[in-house]
């Protein structure tokens, strides 16, 4: 299987985007009608997960938020922005997908390299990796509050300004998202997103610039990895490869190498 980002805002946002410490993506809900409930045919063995992490999700822990066509699922435009098709579309999982974004509109396919039927469009291809907790000193921060529905316009402005991943009215729903504030101000935070049996994302970990340096990122990514431990999951996280800070950086708070990926942009035939 490989799961996949909607996006609609061209390939210069892919470029300014894919260079961060997650893949960052902007998506606009597509106006179709409203899809079907999602019935995929097949089950995902344990052992895949991380290799589909969203369509592991949204045949799930987040099925609640999944909604497809034929065997294209995706979360609600609202949620978030990924998707998932079976790990060999056929012909007939293409046109499932193409319905499911709508004509001339882009999915965003990252993990696994696939080649796309005649009639769709390659706008970019560009190498990740993914990494997942092996010694990382996941810990509670006494700064760090829970974020509610109540802090989203906040979250959303400081998605806004750092540019971290995707982030939708209804994101925080997903998991668990933690902030610092100072002087009453959201300055940091980071949360869960991707959800699957044994694992947990971590997504959106952005600092306000005036506050960079000070660690706030790396305390944030500990204690979010502190709740998902105390569940009895483990961590996980995707970065562009070329982004080799990030990735030294996680290295040394205890991540390690999965899986090299590959983040693939492509448009749904125009018809």
């Amino acid at each position: 299987m490989v799961y996949a980002l909607t996006c609609d805002d061209g390939y210069a946002t892919f470029v300014r985007f894919a260079t961060a410490i997650v893949v960052r993506v902007v998506s606009n809900t597509i106006g179709d009608p409203a899809p079907e409930s999602p019935a995929p045919d097949q089950a995902i063995p344990e052992q895949g997960v991380l290799a589909n992490p969203a369509l592991a999700a949204l045949m799930g822990p987040h099925a609640s938020f999944a909604e497809g066509r034929g065997n294209a699922v995706r979360y609600h435009p609202d949620v978030c922005p990924m998707a998932a098709l079976p790990d060999e579309p056929t012909a007939d999982d293409w046109a499932a997908a193409a319905a499911l974004v709508g004509a001339g509109h882009s999915i965003f396919l990252p993990v696994v390299a696939v080649t796309p039927p005649d009639g769709w469009g390659v706008l970019m291809s560009i190498p990740g990796v993914q990494m997942v907790d092996r010694a990382l000193e996941a810990a509670p921060d006494d700064e760090a509050i829970e974020l509610t529905a109540a802090d989203v316009p906040e979250m959303m402005e400081l998605v806004r300004r750092t540019e971290p991943g995707p982030f939708r009215p209804r994101t925080i729903e997903l998991g668990t998202y933690l902030g610092i504030r100072r002087d009453g101000r959201l300055i940091a935070m980071a949360g869960e997103r991707l959800r699957l049996p044994g694992w947990t994302e971590i997504s959106a970990v952005c600092t306000d610039p005036d506050f960079r340096g000070q660690g706030l990122g790396s305390r944030l990514v500990r204690a979010v990895a502190h709740g998902i431990r105390a569940r009895g999951e483990t961590p996980f996280l995707h970065a562009a490869a070329d982004n080799v800070g990030a990735i030294r950086l996680y290295e040394a708070m205890g991540f390690e190498l999965s899986r090299r990926v590959m983040f693939q942009v492509f448009t749904a035939p125009d018809r």
